[in-house]
């Protein structure tokens, strides 16, 4: 199997950016830059979670929604939401209605502000785990087993290996464009123009 497809415009790009005309732009504006802003990190690493089970069209077509549902993924504004707002939640159609999920990232909020005490900011710690060569699997690797033993050590949820991988991957700690994929070579670009937090 090709791991790029040919898009409207006839240049190649990863093949699952072929999948749902969504895909497209995400994959081209966001998928594998570097990131080291506290609220977008925070807001995948939601997203990612939300995702567990379900595909990322799904999150991706629902992603406004849940920026209005949760304060725009403001982790102080989250950390201080109580059952009121989980009930609140739970009846939005215009999110994932999952009890365990939403717990999670009202749970990683607290988390989050925590950390942001301690190591002065989200990315300053995530940063620490950019990924290497070395997968485990296509959707995994040594670094995501760490960041994700370590967070759940902290007490964040819905953190496993394979959702922080695909974090990781969309936030730029690794450069998973295939190959042939016309973006690589931006995504590499902005890599090296990235100074670490």
């Amino acid at each position: 199997m090709s791991k790029t497809v040919v898009g409207k415009d006839g240049k190649a790009r990863c093949f699952w950016s072929g999948a749902a005309p969504e895909f497209p732009a995400y994959h081209d504006r966001e998928w594998g830059f570097p990131v080291a802003d506290d609220r977008r990190l925070f807001e995948k690493i939601c997203l990612e979670g939300f995702q567990s089970g379900l595909s990322w069209r799904t999150i991706l077509a629902k992603r406004e929604n849940f920026r209005a549902a949760f304060k725009n993924f403001d982790f102080d504004k989250v950390a201080r939401f109580d059952a009121r707002n989980v009930k609140r939640l739970l009846g939005d159609p215009g999110i994932v209605r999952h009890r365990g999920k939403i717990e999670a990232v009202i749970n990683n909020a607290r988390c989050a502000r925590e950390m942001v005490k301690r190591e002065g900011s989200l990315a300053a710690y995530i940063w620490r785990y950019e990924a290497g060569a070395k997968r485990k699997s296509m959707a995994v690797s040594e670094e995501a087993i760490k960041l994700s033993k370590d967070l759940k050590k902290l007490g964040w949820r819905f953190v496993g290996p394979t959702t922080v991988y695909a974090f990781m991957q969309a936030m730029g700690l690794v450069n998973d464009h295939a190959a042939g994929c016309v973006i690589r070579a931006k995504a590499l670009k902005a890599r090296k123009a990235f100074k670490i937090p």
